[in-house]
């Protein structure tokens, strides 16, 4: 049973918080309180800075400026506050290992202190395994396994040290709508559970509005912050793009259109994302 974090102490607390690479500036003056049990969407078109700030709350990336916290303490490799989910990537399908031992990696991959006995280690991943509905595969080869069911595989290792924040970089990528649905409810479930913070960075919107509490918008250094009915809107994302930008709903889904090229930044065909492009003969999707 997880331990929820105390209210008083946020999950994180970015202050002023500035990245730049040279004249490249990735955040500027950032300002970010995300308490315990909430669900943060990051958004923003490509090359904005989503995947760099995880790396700042994983520890991994320093600001130029400003202060970055993590359940009051300033983040570090390795954190057992801290899961991540990372990108959808494919593995080779004659890769040795299975479902469950790529679960395990969630303890092994914190090898501080005193050593976890191996029958403990057992509990633990098999806790984990049915909480994302893996057992069916669990002893699979992960080559084999479809993208949807490494995918719970992944957010089983990622909530095996039972984390007080969970950050998921791009989850739904390459991964279809029931499967994106199914991702997304697991991730909501372990929240509303155990009152973990959840940072969800992401291009495709719509499967997580349901759940999501506030939308971070991430452009060319430029943020935004607030209720996505807030910060989702035609005024909003022309101030932040500089360029007149169309937030349309179409269906109960919502489809942000620009003349920008940078706005239209997406893969083309997929109507469903937040962001829509134009294919090679010039006509929208």
């Amino acid at each position: 049973m997880a331990v929820l974090p105390e209210p008083s102490v946020p999950a994180v607390r970015l202050k002023d918080a500035s990245l730049a690479y040279g004249a490249r500036v990735v955040l500027d003056k950032l300002n970010v309180t995300v308490q315990p049990s909430e669900f943060l969407a990051v958004l923003g078109p490509n090359g904005a800075g989503k995947t760099t700030l995880l790396r700042v709350l994983l520890g991994l990336q320093a600001l130029t400026s400003g202060t970055v916290e993590v359940r009051g303490v300033t983040p570090r490799r390795a954190s057992r506050h801290i899961g991540y989910v990372p990108q959808q990537r494919a593995f080779d399908p004659d890769l040795p290992i299975r479902g469950r031992d790529l679960v395990q990696l969630g303890l092994d991959g914190h090898r501080y202190g005193l050593p976890i006995p191996r029958r403990k280690t057992r509990r633990l991943v098999d806790e984990a395994v049915e909480a994302v509905g893996a057992g069916a595969f669990a002893h699979a080869p992960v080559g084999m396994l479809s993208g949807g069911e490494q995918q719970r595989l992944r957010i089983a290792q990622a909530l095996l040290g039972d984390p007080e924040l969970l950050l998921c970089d791009e989850p739904l990528l390459s991964l279809d709508l029931a499967h994106q649905r199914a991702v997304t409810e697991l991730i909501d479930e372990r929240r509303r559970r155990a009152g973990t913070a959840v940072v969800f960075v992401t291009h495709e919107i719509n499967p997580v509005l349901p759940f999501v509490d506030r939308v971070l918008y991430l452009v060319g250094g430029r943020w935004a912050i607030g209720a996505p009915g807030e910060v989702l809107t035609s005024q909003r994302l022309s101030e932040l793009y500089g360029t007149p930008v169309d937030v349309l709903r179409v269906q109960g889904r919502i489809v942000v259109v620009g003349s920008d090229e940078s706005v239209l930044s997406e893969p083309a065909g997929h109507a469903h994302h937040l962001h829509v492009t134009e294919d090679k003969g010039g006509q929208r999707r």
